[in-house]
């Protein structure tokens, strides 16, 4: 699990000790995982699969194992930005509101890095986008 940025800089105890509140899910292929618009409380983690972000019928990105999502809404508490589809068979994991507050109550450490982990993560992603829209290609 150290491998997935969701877990950077976490100890492999620290992550055996939240893997009990994390919820393995499958999805098959086609399946919509989050629907735009709709309400979502957690954040998933690819082990296995590919997955399509759209935005009003319009690709934006394809996130594959080890990638997150889900983290805006869980993080500010607003309906879903985009739709989640699954391009093939998908097993995630997902940690839900109501875990991050138990991870809070057993570990503000492993919270803490967790946190700063989908900060950057959505920063980085961020960047990315700010690089699509501003490139050349974009205005020709």
């Amino acid at each position: 699990m150290q491998k997935y940025n969701l877990f950077g800089g976490l100890e492999e105890a620290q992550i055996k000790s939240i893997l009990p509140l994390m919820q393995k899910e499958n999805f098959n292929l086609d399946d919509v995982i989050i629907t735009e618009g709709k309400p979502n409380d957690k954040i998933y983690f690819l082990i296995e699969g590919q997955v399509e972000v759209s935005k009003n019928n319009v690709f934006l990105a394809r996130f594959s194992e080890g990638e997150a999502f889900g983290e805006m809404e869980v993080l500010d508490i607003m309906p879903s930005i985009a739709t989640i589809k699954a391009l093939s068979p998908v097993m995630a994991m997902s940690i839900s509101n109501k875990t991050l507050r138990e991870i809070y109550k057993l570990d503000v450490k492993i919270f803490s890095l967790i946190v700063m982990n989908l900060a950057r993560d959505l920063c980085r992603r961020l960047r990315r986008m700010d690089e699509k829209i501003t490139s050349p290609e974009t205005f020709v």
